[in-house]
């Protein structure tokens, strides 16, 4: 027997199977990579050692407004260990500057102020002055230009008219920006929602270069990197995460030079061959990223990379704040017809993107492929109008699955943790 785990909220789910049936557990060496230093030794190196830029304390010289872009309350970036150290170097480097924190919430929800003293810890947001980004506050945002892709470029004024600008942040897998982190924190993550629309276009999204681990011909990286620019991101700080939330690598340095190296050393430990299956059990990879059905589409992604046609997706996201958006759930719900759902998504121009269509139009296209049991903590009635098939054990969803194939010894592909790693076919090379 094959005993697997998968992590679900801030627990695990475990299933054991006849070895037999398992073509494989798919899991980066990321897991078992050891850095040989702490969390915190890695940090205060990468400060030490920028890429491509001087130093934080010395870019902070003369420089009187800066801005900090920071991740929201749905990335499990560990702002307590990345916060402090910026802050030091740059009153190092300019004692009087006056600094803001920007969060960088995209088009999600405000974060809240509990959410903000749990991420940073309660000194820092009584002692900093923290803005939450809201990307439909029109007083808010300043017009930068127009994208490559045509789009208006709206970005919230505390970030475009610092002194300075820097962001932390981390890097994994990205579903359709290839990797997330460096330009990502500018757009989409203090954006207009316009902007963010433009950029996140039907067009784009139905790229095959719009896929984890691809940046080179990936328009929608390129447009983030050209707001990253025009707003002016001097300097970030960004770090690769285990399975456990601990940093295990710290680029800091050129918003474009140090995102590239840590890239590139994510791609050496999160590549990994598909072994194609009837059944792929997948995962967002726990709290905080499995907190929606929205965010769990990205998991799935990864079991689309390795489930057979017609085959079945089993994706453990607990999602204890339901669908996570509206307009996504309306989306999916408008009808039964996959190939007609997707068919009226392609349809609209750049200029007529919707709120998080590109959310539905990713779990549309892994629908279209195969069938997916959702185990989560959301309602059953939610689960089936997203047309999925709702479970609430891995032992329930596994049966269903079986049954669903007609084949009770049905091949099982696991990837413990869906967003960590990229699921290649055989001799499939980087993109």
């Amino acid at each position: 027997m094959i005993h697997m785990e998968f992590p679900y909220g801030k627990v695990y789910n475990t299933l054991d199977l006849p070895r037999e049936r398992v073509q494989g557990i798919l899991r980066g060496q990321i897991a078992a990579y050891d850095p040989g230093k702490s969390q915190e030794e890695l940090v205060e190196e990468s400060l030490r050692r920028p890429i491509g830029s001087p130093g934080l304390a010395e870019l902070s010289r003369g420089k009187d407004r800066v801005t900090i872009i920071a991740s929201d309350h749905t990335r499990p970036v560990p702002s307590r260990l990345l916060i402090p150290p910026m802050l030091r170097e740059i009153r190092r480097g300019n004692p009087g500057a006056e600094i803001t924190i920007l969060i960088a919430t995209g088009c999600h929800r405000g974060t809240t102020r509990r959410e903000l003293a749990d991420k940073f810890g309660p000194e820092i947001v009584e002692r900093e002055r923290i803005v939450v980004h809201d990307c439909d506050s029109g007083g808010d945002l300043r017009f930068l230009g127009l994208l490559p892709s045509g789009g208006q470029c709206w970005v919230n004024r505390w970030a475009c008219e610092a002194d300075l600008l820097v962001s932390e942040g981390f890097i994994e897998p990205h579903f359709f920006a290839g990797y997330s982190g460096g330009r990502k924190s500018v757009l989409p993550g203090v954006a207009g929602r316009g902007t963010v629309l433009a950029n996140h276009c039907a067009e784009f999204i139905d790229s095959p270069r719009a896929r984890a681990g691809v940046l080179a011909g990936n328009a929608i990286h390129e447009d983030m990197v050209w707001a990253a620019e025009k707003a002016g991101l001097a300097f970030i700080l960004n770090v690769v995460l285990n399975e456990r939330k601990e940093i295990v690598c710290a680029v800091a340095g050129d918003s474009r030079a140090a995102h590239e190296a840590g890239c590139r050393f994510l791609a050496g430990l999160c590549g990994v061959e598909a072994r194609p299956s009837d059944i792929v059990i997948t995962t967002n990879g726990g709290y905080p990223l499995d907190q929606n059905i929205y965010q769990a589409v990205k998991g799935m992604t990864a079991a689309e990379a390795a489930v057979r046609p017609g085959g079945v997706i089993i994706m453990l996201a607990q999602s204890g704040d339901g669908h996570g958006g509206e307009a996504f759930f309306r989306e999916m719900a408008a009808g039964d017809d996959m190939d007609g759902l997707y068919a009226g998504i392609m349809a609209r121009s750049r200029r007529e993107t919707v709120p998080d269509q590109w959310q539905a139009q990713i779990l549309i296209r892994v629908l279209r492929k195969a069938r997916v049991i959702f185990l989560s903590d959301a309602p059953d009635d939610m689960v089936r109008a997203l047309h999925m098939i709702p479970a609430h054990s891995l032992e329930e969803a596994l049966e269903l699955a079986e049954k669903l194939l007609g084949d009770p010894n049905a091949s099982v592909t696991a990837i413990p943790d869906g967003v960590s790693v990229i699921v290649r076919q055989k001799q499939e090379e980087d993109l």
